[in-house]
């Protein structure tokens, strides 16, 4: 990035305030928040913001980045900085990315096809959600050579799995990141509150239906038939949705009730609960990508991944949305770190807001942060150029934190000592 990269972004912004201009999108991430709710539907709140239980792993994941301090030094030579660095051989602008986030068309109706085209803009990499709303295909066609990841959840049919593995290839993807901590839905009390499930109306499994292993599986018996809801107004409706998000001809899909059908298929055959370490070879026989490991929070963990030759470790608790009282991340970083030693790319996200944020990551010995909701709150406030402002905004805070603090580039970044408060 240029040298003066931050200052010309405070520069571009004062100077439209000048003329008149406000940003597209707020800075303050409290506003931000605040207004992309006011642009979404109940529903989709809840399921963007909500959290696992009382939602206390989603305050923690933000609230436990105040238990270190940055202690900035004075007098270095700062005049020229770089907020670039690599990812897994793979240049990239900044030490964060896009990390998945299902259902986007809740957010925006141009869902990650938008913010597919904001990174590729950016040159900010973009992990494709498994349960994205537009396939990856046609996000990674809009990506250009931008980095791009597969977030794989291994579902009950292996030679499904095996072939999101094949087409993660054939997009272009530099590596898959295998989700480890949603092998079950946690107890969501929002979506629960409003009895509401995205995909039973078809919504955020575009990458099954554009699959032809998944549409084959959709022809098979299913063994367990679910009982028929009552036929209800509301019964109606999410029918008419699922077959209007169902590739091909509507009334087709209507007729030969494939909507339906493959919504049924989704949710028997998307969790598999049952997958162990000695799955993991599995992976390694269908593709050549590196494999990272997600949902990663106990230092064995890490440990046992590194046995298994995984090419990342990814801590992550699915931004709070899974287990109620969990470890944050930020806090389960040190440990993680202090068992890979650098030995392969330790990513981390859940609870991210801000420059100041990402800085503590890299001295804690992360590689790169995953920035999750506030992306998804620029999306809905202003689409794709919401997410690109979203990014510049991100990379003019972490540049002059990282100055103010006395480093001029990443890697002075990861050498500085954080203060640790008293837990």
């Amino acid at each position: 990035m240029p040298k003066t990269y931050a200052l010309d972004r405070q520069r571009f912004v004062y100077i439209g305030g000048a003329a008149g201009q406000r940003p597209k999108i707020p800075v303050d991430l409290a506003r931000l928040e605040a207004i992309a709710r006011e642009r979404v539907s109940a529903e989709a709140w809840a399921y963007i913001a909500g959290g696992a239980g009382r939602e206390r792993t989603v305050a923690s994941n933000v609230d436990a980045f105040a238990r270190w301090a940055i202690v900035p030094r004075m007098l270095r030579n700062v005049e020229e900085r770089d907020i670039s660095t690599t990812l897994l051989g793979r240049p990239i602008p900044a030490p964060f990315f896009l990390a998945p986030i299902g259902v986007l068309e809740m957010a925006h109706p141009e869902a990650d096809l938008a913010v597919a085209r904001a990174a590729g803009a950016m040159g900010v990499p973009f992990i494709f959600s498994n349960q994205a709303s537009v396939p990856m295909e046609t996000c990674a066609a809009a990506m250009g050579e931008t980095p791009r990841f597969f977030q794989l959840y291994w579902s009950r049919s292996d030679e499904l799995v095996a072939h999101f593995l094949h087409r993660a290839k054939a997009s272009g993807c530099t590596g898959i990141v295998v989700t480890l901590d949603t092998t079950l839905l946690g107890w969501r009390t929002r979506d629960l509150d409003l009895a509401f499930l995205p995909f039973l109306r078809g919504m955020g499994i575009a990458q099954y239906t554009s699959d032809p292993v998944f549409q084959k599986i959709m022809d098979e018996p299913d063994p367990a038939p679910a009982a028929r809801p009552r036929l209800t107004l509301e019964a109606i409706r999410t029918l008419i949705a699922a077959n209007r998000r169902f590739p091909g001809s509507f009334w087709q899909n209507l007729r030969t009730g494939a909507g339906l059908k493959a919504v049924r298929t989704f949710v028997r055959i998307y969790s598999r609960p049952n997958i162990t370490w000695q799955d993991l070879p599995f992976l390694r026989q269908h593709t050549d990508l590196p494999i990272l490991l997600k949902g990663i929070l106990h230092p064995d963990d890490a440990r046992k991944a590194l046995d298994y030759g995984v090419d990342g470790i990814y801590i992550s608790n699915h931004g709070g949305r899974q287990v109620d009282g969990a470890i944050s991340t930020i806090e389960a970083l040190p440990a993680i770190a202090s068992v890979v030693q650098g030995k392969v790319p330790i990513l981390i996200d859940s609870g991210f807001r801000g420059g100041a944020d990402v800085f503590k990551a890299l001295a804690l010995g992360a590689t790169a942060v995953g920035i999750g909701r506030p992306y998804c709150y620029a999306l809905a406030i202003a689409g794709q150029a919401g997410v690109e402002e979203l990014l510049n905004n991100w990379m003019a805070d972490f540049e002059l934190t990282m100055a103010l603090a006395g480093c001029k580039n990443v890697e002075e970044v990861r050498q500085t000592q954080l203060l640790e408060r008293n837990p």
